[in-house]
């Protein structure tokens, strides 16, 4: 099938060409907006300049319900939606410039690897997780506020209120554990850093499951917009819609959710197994507490809170017995056999603190308000 027919097929009709001059505009402003968001991943305005500066763009007719811009590999071109604002294009075109920088193709043209994606097995792994990632990348190449939103019944905090703005949010959660710049690395680079550091932080299953939630998120998402976009013709019908796109809003929300309690519980019971000293206790409070500010919440179901409250509990029973001296492994010894003065030191920086490192369920409900 060629290029012309596959974008018949989607529904996406070509206008006209950007001429040469603001294709080089844009791709320069992305560029720059690019390296300037991810210093560590060392990357060199001049060549990305080069990169994007390939790409061909088109304004373009696309269907009710499409991306704004949309990335064709087969092609290497951007069709931009012809409705779209100039000064609001570049914001568009990101997200995509993005997809063209993962790709990763074999002689023959055939597309391998897009970031998190990857396209070498008898299914396709990642597609949305990769999408969220995507987004995630652009709103802080665009240097995005958090906003307070709720979408689904679901309240939590988001860089990407608008595009993505669930997968975004467990995406950041992901990256919590990882962290940030693991995250990108395998989004610009397309490699499985950040599939084996979760894992290794979690398990296997568990990102996998995730990678299938995701997934989930995304078909639900899009059957939502079909539905909406539905010719509605009778009241029967109107009714049969709305039950429909009730029952899709009630399995985003449990799918959110249990993809929530999977990194939490994969990530802080694992690491809570691993606290072998007084300094990790810390560490792990820090950690779990937060983890506060990325959760998402449902009225009536107050899951983290639960978690952290018991969480604690059994943190308090883990230090008092380091601070005994029971049950240390060979790895703490190095703390046991401190100089008595160094050792003291630690031991009453401790005492000090455990009064509000360990709060009641009251006193944590408190603090939230």
């Amino acid at each position: 099938m060629g290029i012309e027919a596959n974008l018949k097929k989607e529904g996406i009709k070509v206008i006209e060409e950007l001429d040469k001059i603001k294709v080089n505009t844009i791709a320069k402003n992305v560029a720059q907006k690019i390296v300037a968001a991810f210093p560590n991943l060392n990357f060199k305005l001049g060549e990305i300049f080069i990169r994007l500066a390939q790409i061909k763009m088109y304004y373009a007719e696309v269907p009710k319900g499409f991306s704004e811009a949309n990335y064709f590999y087969k092609n290497s071109s951007i069709y931009i939606n012809h409705e779209v604002e100039e000064e609001d294009i570049e914001k568009y075109v990101m997200h995509e410039c993005i997809h063209y920088l993962q790709e990763r193709k074999d002689k023959s043209g055939f597309l391998l690897r897009l970031g998190l994606c990857d396209l070498t097995q008898y299914k396709v792994h990642g597609l949305a997780l990769n999408e969220a990632a995507v987004q995630l990348a652009t709103a802080k190449a665009f240097k995005e506020e958090k906003e307070n939103v709720k979408y689904y019944g679901i309240t939590f905090d988001t860089i990407s209120p608008i595009c993505y703005p669930i997968i975004c949010n467990l995406i950041s959660q992901m990256a919590y554990v990882t962290g940030e710049d693991v995250l990108f690395d395998s989004t610009f680079n397309s490699n499985d850093n950040f599939k084996n550091t979760f894992i290794e932080k979690t398990s296997e299953k568990i990102f996998y499951e995730l990678e299938s939630n995701f997934d989930k998120i995304l078909k639900y998402e899009e059957n939502l917009v079909k539905l909406s976009n539905k010719i509605e013709i009778t009241d029967n019908l109107n009714s049969n819609v709305n039950k429909k796109k009730a029952k899709l809003k009630e399995d985003i929300q449990k799918v959110y959710l249990d993809s929530q309690n999977l990194i939490i519980e994969g990530y802080f019971d694992k690491a809570f197994k691993n606290i072998i000293n007084l300094e990790q206790v810390e560490n792990f409070r820090r950690s779990l507490y937060n983890y506060k500010d990325l959760v998402g919440v449902v009225d009536g179901k107050d899951e983290f809170n639960e978690y952290y409250i018991n969480t604690m509990d059994k943190l308090e029973s883990k230090y008092n017995k380091l601070e005994e001296g029971s049950n240390f492994t060979e790895e703490t010894e190095e703390v046991v056999n401190l100089p008595v003065e160094r050792k003291s030191k630690i031991v009453l920086f401790f005492q000090t603190i455990k009064k509000f490192l360990f709060k009641t369920g009251e006193e944590y409900k408190k603090e939230e308000n």
